[in-house]
């Protein structure tokens, strides 16, 4: 159904500018770091189609990205906006077998404040400011 469509990819950043994806990026060997941004685009070419086992839905408008790097696996969190938007809030390598409501939790409250900043009528000046792939 989306298939024919690419999404706008942000990273999420606070009003200070701190970015959880840059700095997960900038932790990343070379390999990793373009294993990462292959899979990042490749969910900004799916978009909604994106499944099991490269993204799956969590809850409360948070789905996940799922990456197997060279130390583990990892997760990257995100959510669908104003239509032709995805945006990356939080990565982490998980440890356990579910991931943690913590990182949910910080997921819909980065939601909330890009939401609370950015209308589809300013999304733009988000999408500037970001590292977009």
């Amino acid at each position: 159904m989306y298939m024919n469509r690419k999404w706008e990819i942000i990273f999420y950043k606070d009003v200070e500018g701190f970015c959880p994806v840059d700095e997960f990026l900038e932790t990343l060997s070379e390999k990793d770091k373009t294993e990462m941004n292959a899979w990042i685009n490749f969910l900004g070419n799916v978009g909604f189609d994106a499944r099991r086992p490269q993204a799956d839905y969590l809850r409360d408008g948070i789905h996940e990205l799922r990456v197997k790097l060279s130390r583990g696996g990892t997760r990257t969190l995100y959510f669908f906006c104003y239509g032709d938007y995805i945006v990356l809030t939080n990565p982490f390598y998980k440890r356990t077998d579910k991931v943690p409501d913590s990182e949910i939790n910080k997921a819909l409250k980065y939601k909330q404040d890009f939401l609370n900043r950015y209308s589809k009528e300013n999304i733009g000046k988000a999408n500037a400011n970001s590292n977009t792939n």
